[in-house]
């Protein structure tokens, strides 16, 4: 066997230089972005959480198991690669073993021999064969030949896919044959349990010559396979083996998606006062722009496509993939690769195409990512939320916004219109501040105004938001709140003319610079007013207040209407008595379900209204589909391909529904305009109305 020994080992030595080699490459293109000191801080700051994190969603596949079958094949597949590294383990000590004494009779100490060790072994063999042919079945039924762009694996690099299915394939069948001949020359550790070997066993040569022979043969395939498995990985698609846990430990990712990132250059918070755009980073121009934790979701994605099929821009017709906006920047860092990592010396003889490729702007009608793909985005958060291994595209897609918006001064020119207004009105449609009380003139009881120092005697101030205080249709839902929460005997005040925009749309947009100076002006507000508790009925501000404000010091307790009014309902303060005898289907806002995890309390709202019969949507929760409205396409008209809020409509009209409810004013607008579309065509009924859910609690409470 010492023939064996040499051979493998020799193997062993090239494959490990050729992957090492690679894998250093690979980190010098990572770490020659911009430093992220921030994802390593908050690695060290929530061990307990990630190490949770970890045994969720890398080992348990928590994700991918929502997606069967494909999910549960992916399990198996990815255990097999875990519990059959013990039989790696075996197979280098038979092979070490073999040289030294001449009999490979090699196990593992201790739990070498048992037999329940050699069943697991063979059991997930056989199960990652049929995971295998799973993933077979899967991809001829997905193939984008037959589906066109309507399949998730649409400009995927679908050849390295293949190979490494057959590459697994061979890894099995060479387990199984060096396996059997173990067997049979009773080398083989387990003495029973082991049941896929020994069958094996049973129709290989039973000679003593032949086993051996075969035993030495079936030992180098099997370490050979993998060690030619492993360059490839390394070199394609499938690196994520290694760096997926490697992403997921690095996500900044709470209990849903939360904040926006603050814009930082070279690894500090950006201080706008101080800035200096010709030394600082201002979001993304260049690949080299991108922070190593970019470069890290460049080589983790694996091109499954579920961000893809969940994306609503994509599934409406328009060029925004977000695995294709990975994929791309990765494609173009890797061939930008050895000219970024090139000596001062090399780089001054490189000729005007290498200079072209280095320069190459990222977002451009030429460039990397076309413009179309960029202002697509809705932030909904379904490609995020999808991802197995934590990629973060909205990150992405925020700081080559930012570039655009901040120093190219490139973006759709409606937006312009809307960021105008913010700066000189404090809100999108330019609307007087004045105006942000008017609403209060309807209802027949007080609501007190805070100009100065919050009542002590005043548990909440109510953020009202710009829809809320100015757009017609989203006052009715200010006006339902107010008068619940003055029915539940809660406290509450409003800020009025004090208040202005949380700054999200600006953020959203890529203007940063106009959402620090918006939130600035409102932490000072509500610092001066002594504010601790906000109830707001727009998940944008929700999620603005709650989640980004922190990062400018304004830290307040922050509560959605519908997590308030569901637990003044649960303790008896609200009771809903008059039926409502509708067929309703909510639509969850995105910025209140993905980015908050907030889906239960609006069910559970309509579900103490009696009468009311309500249907899921085909996409909901988790799951659900956008408005259009997020990521500022609120003031962006929409050319390319289906509306979004039309495509929704759509699928709520499947439900046959009386009413659509949702919580939040964007949605209620978009989803409103799409419905009065489908009237004036004769495709909906003419009641077919949608409301919040505030509004049904309040219908249903005062019988009117």
């Amino acid at each position: 066997m010492l023939w064996v020994a040499i051979i493998g080992l020799v193997m062993t030595a090239v494959a490990v230089a050729l992957a090492g080699r690679r894998v250093l490459f690979l980190f010098r293109l990572a770490t020659s972005g911009q430093p992220a000191p921030e994802r390593i801080e908050h690695a060290k700051a929530n061990v307990g959480t990630e190490i949770k994190t970890q045994l969720v969603e890398v080992f348990g596949q928590r994700k991918l198991l929502k997606w069967t079958p494909s999910g549960t094949a992916h399990f198996f597949v990815m255990w097999a690669f875990f519990i059959l590294a013990s039989v790696y383990l075996e197979a280098y000590g038979a092979l070490i073993k073999g040289a030294i004494t001449g009999t490979p009779d090699f196990h593992i100490p201790i739990i070498g021999t048992w037999p329940v060790l050699g069943f697991l072994q063979d059991f997930i063999a056989v199960a990652c064969l049929l995971g295998l042919v799973a993933f077979t079945a899967i991809r001829l039924k997905n193939s984008p030949k037959k589906l066109g762009r309507d399949s998730r694996f649409a400009g995927s690099h679908l050849g390295g896919a293949w190979l490494t299915l057959f590459m697994i394939f061979n890894v099995i069948w060479t387990l199984f044959l060096a396996r059997g001949a173990a067997v049979n020359t009773g080398n083989f550790p387990y003495k029973s349990g082991a049941f896929a070997s020994e069958a094996v066993a049973k129709i290989l040569p039973q000679g003593e010559t032949a086993a051996e022979v075969l035993e030495g043969v079936g030992l180098l395939l099997h370490i050979g396979v993998m060690l030619v498995f492993l360059v490839l990985v390394v070199n394609s698609k499938h690196l994520h083996i290694f760096t997926a846990p490697l992403n997921v430990l690095f996500s900044r990712r709470p209990d849903g998606l939360g904040a926006a990132q603050p814009m930082r250059s070279n690894g500090k918070e950006l201080d706008f006062e101080e800035a200096d755009p010709d030394v600082d980073v201002f979001g993304r121009g260049k690949i080299t722009d991108t922070t190593w934790k970019g470069f890290l979701d460049f080589y983790t994605c694996t091109e499954c496509g579920r961000c893809q099929s969940q994306c609503p821009a994509w599934n409406t017709g328009k060029p925004l993939s977000p695995k294709m906006l990975i994929l791309d920047q990765r494609d173009h860092a890797l061939a930008a690769a050895p000219y970024l990592l090139a000596g001062e010396e090399a780089r001054a003889g490189f000729g005007e195409d290498v200079l072209a490729l280095l320069d190459k702007p990222l977002v451009a009608e030429d460039g990397v990512i076309h413009p179309d793909v960029l202002w697509s985005c809705t932030n909904c958060g379904a490609c995020v939320e999808q991802c197995p291994v934590d990629i973060e595209h909205i990150d992405h897609i925020l700081d080559m916004r930012r570039y655009q918006v901040m120093i190219e001064s490139s973006f759709p020119s409606e937006a312009g219109v809307m960021l105008k207004n913010l700066e000189n009105k404090g809100n999108p449609w330019g609307m007087s501040e004045m105006k942000r009380a008017e609403w209060i003139e309807e209802l027949d009881f007080e609501v007190p105004i805070v100009d100065e120092k919050m009542p002590e005697d005043t548990e909440y101030l109510f953020w009202v938001g710009c829809a809320g205080a100015l757009e017609d249709r989203a006052k009715k839902t200010t006006k339902a709140v107010a008068e619940l929460l003055h029915i539940a005997g809660v406290r509450f005040g409003v800020l009025g003319p004090m208040e202005a925009c949380t700054g999200d749309p600006a953020r959203r947009l890529g203007m940063e610079f106009l959402f620090n100076m918006l939130a600035q002006q409102n932490i000072e507000t509500l610092n001066e007013a002594g504010v601790k508790k906000i109830v707001a009925t727009c998940p944008h501000c929700f999620n603005t207040l709650a989640n980004e404000y922190p990062q400018l010091g304004g830290t307040y307790e922050v509560i959605h209407h519908t997590q308030l009014l569901a637990h003044l309902v649960e303790e008896g303060k609200l009771t809903p008595i008059t039926p409502i005898e509708e067929k309703i289907t909510y639509h969850d806002p995105c910025f209140l379900g993905r980015h908050n995890k907030v889906y239960s309390q609006p069910r559970d709202i309509m579900a103490k209204v009696p009468g009311v019969q309500t249907q899921e949507m085909h996409r909901h929760k988790d799951r659900g589909f956008c408005c259009g409205a997020g990521g500022a396409r609120m003031w962006m008209e929409e050319r390319i391909g289906k509306r979004i809020n039309t495509e929704r409509v759509d699928e709520a009209l499947t439900t046959d529904p009386d009413t659509v409810s949702t919580a939040c004013p964007f949605c209620l607008v978009m989803l409103g305009d799409a419905i009065n579309e489908k009237k004036n065509a004769g495709e909906a009924k003419e009641t077919l109305e949608v409301v919040d859910v505030a509004q049904l609690l309040i219908k249903s409470i005062k019988g009117a």
